[in-house]
């Protein structure tokens, strides 16, 4: 059975938008990434500074054939474990988010009530 689990790292909701295209793709430009999430470059370095040390992503600095002066582009990468966390986590979102899942939660803690506000 697939894993399941709520991981507070990637929840977060840039990261979570940063796993969601980064598991998508191979690996993503650092420049593609920050554009598409429409943050600045030091927002996008601070979470993935917390993915990478979660051992979830990884970076690599490579020459670009299209640029003529010295700077290197930034590929970014899902891990295999971070594919896995970040596809555990969805589960677990999906699990939270069933229409089954209040009364699964209401049958392991009979002394709370709960109220179903959506037929």
């Amino acid at each position: 059975m697939a894993e399941v689990r709520f991981d507070e790292t990637i929840h977060a909701p840039v990261r979570l938008r940063i796993c969601g295209l980064l598991r998508q793709v191979d690996r993503m430009d650092f420049a593609l990434l920050r554009d598409t999430l429409e943050v600045s470059d030091a927002t996008l370095s601070k979470h993935l500074k917390i993915i990478i040390t979660a051992g979830f992503a990884s970076s690599a600095k490579e020459a670009s054939a299209e640029r003529k002066d010295a700077r290197r582009l930034t590929w970014i990468s899902l891990t295999p474990a971070g594919r896995r966390a970040f596809d555990a986590h969805l589960r677990a979102l999906q699990q939270i988010a069933a229409p089954d899942g209040v009364p699964q939660v209401a049958a392991r803690a009979p002394q709370l009530r709960f109220e179903h506000l959506h037929p």
